[in-house]
């Protein structure tokens, strides 16, 4: 009993000695870790024992848990006789550092799917006995895939168009990448393989379109892509083309050109005409049917083009017609129409700015003279009416006078005799005479003021001519008209200055003008054939005529002034002059 008792305490002591040595691993810190590799590359397996002070290893040793439970030595290294490889691993594996007991990772050179399992890093050290630490890893395969298109033909049914493979582990995922109508199906085999299938109608417009494989796998940063386009034969189209389609007799290199599309490309393009063989001279190079000498009329006809490959043939026609003559126009006759064209094109703008600046001028020029009546219709609205009556008598206006020159008068080619006198009321029985063909020399003299000068042998000469009842029937109608007015408002002049019409004959009795009815329209005599007309009153009273002629030639000098035969009124800063309408100017 005492031996059983002294055993057990033995026990108990190796226990707690055990418990109290505790293991200090650098790397990996945990008793257990899971590492993840790729196959084909490099592989690393950390263990790295931190000594403690009287302790040292002895010696590293790996091993591989098999399913089974037992352990499979890969490589041992001792502090005295160095490291060992065992099996199939010799070769493949090495210690990482060139002291194993220090460093004791274990490097797998190149990674097979084999290597994949649970590892062991144990060890032992002098004299705190062995330790351990498990590695399980796992070995990853990047993914082998590939894609095997399919060449479809037009018009067959629903078919596979394509189908993408990959091998990998894990499991690889795929996809496709088309803007092709269709449906995809996936599939996984034993060992890791998938297989996807992409099928649709085929059809010519889908030849060339994008259809690409993308493989999907933990190892890879990005899906891998496959890259493929669709393939789809169909027969060719064939069309005919020209360079012109004036075809006339003479011209020199003419040809036809058979074009077409289709895939495969076509490799046979036959030429006829009218299904027979063709005229003398053409010949057919690639898809070119050419004329090697001038055109003729009896090349006219109806051409067939050809053209086949390996799925079918297409064939079109195209009707020659050969004329006479050409009926384009020649490139001169072009210039010339381009050349007219330009100029009529140049003109047309000219005539356009033309318009446009004359418009422009007159749109100024009326608004000039708009701004300018208004500014002169102002200035007359502006005068007092009050003073235009007190003037009223002093200037005015004859409606038989043109309405453009309001101031202008035309004597007339005979002036008679007045009987008014501008200061005395009372006309004696004397007339004086305006110079004309009465004076000396037989025609009209003016003053240096432009007075008509008076003779006074004329007035002897007629003097007695006419009778006393005339005279007095003469002065009776002057001074009934000078009741009405003072001055006579249709000519602007004293009533005993209204121009006469001239005499028809010579020796005729002239005939005294009516004041108050003036006689539109009746022509001025000539210059020359003004003159007095001869009264018996001059004859009698010489005293009064020349006072009379002294107040006419004063009243002319004051107002009036000669000027290209016509007597005209001075300007006068107080003059208010009337228009023919009883307008004030």
């Amino acid at each position: 009993m005492e031996l059983i008792g002294q055993s057990a305490k033995c026990v108990v002591l190796l226990l707690l000695t055990a418990v109290s040595v505790q293991s200090v691993f650098v790397e990996p810190p945990q008793p257990i870790t899971s590492l993840r590799s790729m196959a084909e590359s490099q592989t690393r397996l950390p263990c790295r024992y931190q000594v403690q002070a009287g302790e040292k290893v002895v010696q590293a040793t790996w091993y591989k848990e098999l399913p089974d439970g037992s352990k499979e030595q890969i490589i041992t290294a001792h502090f005295r006789d160095g490291h060992t490889e065992f099996g199939r691993y010799s070769g493949r594996v090495r210690f990482e550092g060139g002291s194993p007991t220090e460093n004791s990772a274990l490097l797998i050179l190149s990674t097979e799917e084999s290597d994949e399992g649970s590892y062991a890093c144990h060890i032992s050290t002098f004299p705190n006995g062995n330790f351990e630490r498990h590695i399980t890893l796992t070995v990853w395969i990047l993914p082998i895939s590939s894609l095997e298109p399919v060449v479809l033909e037009e018009g067959q049914s629903f078919r596979l168009a394509a189908s993408c493979r990959a091998v990998g582990r894990p499991p690889p995922l795929l996809s496709w990448d088309t803007d092709l109508p269709g449906q995809s199906s996936n599939r996984s085999n034993v060992g890791g393989s998938v297989s996807s299938y992409f099928s649709l109608h085929p059809l010519r417009s889908m030849n060339g379109k994008r259809l690409d494989c993308l493989v999907w796998h933990p190892g890879l940063e990005q899906p891998r892509r496959i890259s493929n386009s669709l393939v789809v034969h169909y027969p060719p189209d064939a069309t005919i083309s020209a360079d012109t389609d004036d075809w006339f007799a003479g011209l020199e290199n003419a040809e036809l050109v058979c074009s077409s599309g289709g895939n495969p490309k076509p490799d046979n393009i036959t030429w006829t005409r009218g299904g027979g063989a063709l005229p003398d001279g053409a010949s057919v190079i690639g898809g070119r049917l050419v004329f090697g000498r001038a055109l003729r009329l009896n090349d006219s006809g109806v051409y067939e083009c050809v053209v086949r490959n390996k799925v079918g043939a297409g064939k079109t026609e195209y009707k020659l017609a050969v004329t006479e003559t050409s009926h384009r126009t020649s490139p001169i006759d072009n210039q010339l129409l381009i050349i007219i064209g330009a100029a009529a094109g140049a003109l047309v703008m000219v005539l356009v700015i033309v318009v446009l600046l004359v418009n422009r001028y007159h749109r100024h020029r009326n608004k000039k003279l708009e701004r300018e009546l208004s500014e002169k219709t102002e200035e007359i609205n502006s005068f007092s009416r009050q003073a235009s009556f007190r003037r009223l008598n002093s200037v005015s206006t004859d409606s038989r006078v043109p309405p453009e020159d309001y101031t202008m008068l035309r004597v007339d080619s005979r002036m008679k005799n007045s009987e008014m006198s501008l200061e005395h009321p009372i006309y004696k029985g004397s007339q004086s005479t305006l110079g004309g063909k009465w004076g000396p020399g037989g025609g009209v003299e003016v003053d240096e003021l432009g007075r008509p000068v008076v003779w006074g042998d004329a007035r002897e000469s007629i003097r007695g001519a006419e009778m006393d009842g005339e005279k007095e029937e003469r002065r009776r109608r002057v001074e009934s008209y000078l009741k009405n007015s003072n001055m006579s408002l249709d000519s602007g002049l004293p009533s005993s200055l209204v121009p006469l019409k001239a005499q028809q004959e010579e020796g005729a009795e002239p005939r005294e003008p009516d004041p108050g009815q003036p006689r539109e329209g009746d022509p001025t005599p000539p210059e020359e054939e003004w003159a007095p007309t001869p009264s018996a009153e001059e004859e009698q009273d010489n005293d009064d005529t020349d006072s009379s002629s002294y107040q006419i030639s004063e009243a002319l000098t004051n107002h009036f002034y000669y000027s290209n035969g016509v007597l005209r009124p001075k300007p006068h800063s107080n003059a208010i002059l009337l228009h023919p309408r009883g307008q004030i100017i």
